[in-house]
C-alpha cells in the first residue's frame, strides 16, 4: 500500500488522502484483504463493488478480513457479528458500534482508498 501512488488525480475528500491499496485481483473472493495501515483497515470485494472498512470488530478486538462474507455483509467469526459494508452498521449483536467506512475508487483494476489523515500507511519498499 503506497501514499499519492496516484497517476491521474482522483477528487478531493476533505480531512481524507487518497492511497494506493492494491490491485482489483489481490482482493479474495469471500473475505477481505488487510490492508498495512494503523489502524487497520481492509478492502472487500461484494456485489461487484468494492469497500474499505476499519479492520477491527467493535465488539473485540478481532479482524474482519478474515470473517465469511455474505453479499455486502461480513461476519466476524469470533462472535459472529455483523457488518454492512456499504455503512459500516453493526446488524447483530454482540457488536452495537458501526465500524468506520472509507471512500474507495477503482481506476485501470487498481483500487484507492481516502483514509483520515491520521491514519498511517505503510508505503511499499521499492
Amino acid at each position: 500500500m503506497t501514499e499519492n501512488a496516484v497517476i491521474e488525480p482522483l477528487p478531493e475528500v476533505t480531512g481524507r488522502k487518497w492511497s494506493r491499496a492494491c490491485t482489483t485481483d489481490e482482493v479474495p473472493e469471500d473475505e477481505g484483504l488487510l490492508l498495512t495501515t494503523l489502524p487497520k483497515t481492509s478492502v472487500f470485494a461484494a456485489d461487484g463493488e468494492f469497500y474499505c472498512v476499519d479492520d477491527t470488530c467493535t465488539h473485540e478486538t478481532y479482524s474482519l478480513a478474515e470473517g465469511w462474507l455474505e453479499g455486502c455483509i461480513v461476519e466476524c467469526t469470533l462472535h459472529n457479528a455483523k457488518f454492512d459494508l456499504r455503512t459500516g452498521e453493526a446488524l447483530s449483536p454482540p457488536a452495537e458500534r458501526a465500524i468506520a467506512v472509507h471512500p474507495v475508487i477503482v481506476k485501470n483494476n487498481v483500487v484507492y482508498v481516502a483514509l483520515p489523515q491520521n491514519y498511517l500507511v505503510k508505503s511499499e519498499q521499492a
